[in-house]
């Protein structure tokens, strides 16, 4: 398997940023990083401008470094009241998804946020107050402060949902 080494001219997932020099397979390097403008080849030439693409990577990183913290100041300033639906008796009917948390989330603080960056382990299914991290850059992580509450009042004690 022949293999080559490119230059990236942008963030590629699961590869590298701007300014690296990776060694991938020829033929993606021909036939999707190069014509696509992902990457070029890692001639001397190239190599030797390179300087310019890590200035462009160093400050696409801060730029992404300062958002994140703005969205983590605005998070922190807000906790999320869900109401969980329950049944006659007190019973759980549903429960509080990843998606219901993200609408919320985006509603108070009028940001979009991806909903891979919020780690939830497993749906929520009982009423009480939750700490659910969001991991908004490597180095920027905050938890949402959440406090779920039924509908009719009525407490839905942890060891009674279902899984």
């Amino acid at each position: 398997m022949a293999h080559t080494e490119v230059i990236l001219r942008e963030k590629v997932v699961n590869l590298g940023s701007e300014g690296d020099v990776v060694r991938v397979r020829r033929g993606y390097a021909r036939n999707f990083l190069v014509p696509h403008g992902k990457a070029f080849e890692a001639t001397k030439g190239n190599l030797r401008n390179l300087e310019s693409l890590k200035k462009k990577r160093a400050a696409r990183e801060a730029a992404e470094l300062e958002e994140a913290e703005k969205i983590a100041s605005k998070i922190r300033r807000v906790k999320l009241e869900l109401e969980l639906q329950t049944g006659a008796t007190g019973k759980a009917f549903g429960s509080i998804s990843l998606n219901d948390v993200v609408k919320a989330l985006e509603e108070k603080i009028n940001e979009k946020i991806d909903r891979h960056l919020i780690h939830m382990e497993k749906p929520i299914k009982s009423t009480g107050q939750f700490d659910i991290p969001v991991k908004l850059h490597p180095e920027v992580t905050v938890d949402i402060k959440m406090i779920v509450r039924t509908a009719g009042g009525v407490e839905v004690p942890a060891e009674d949902q279902e899984g």
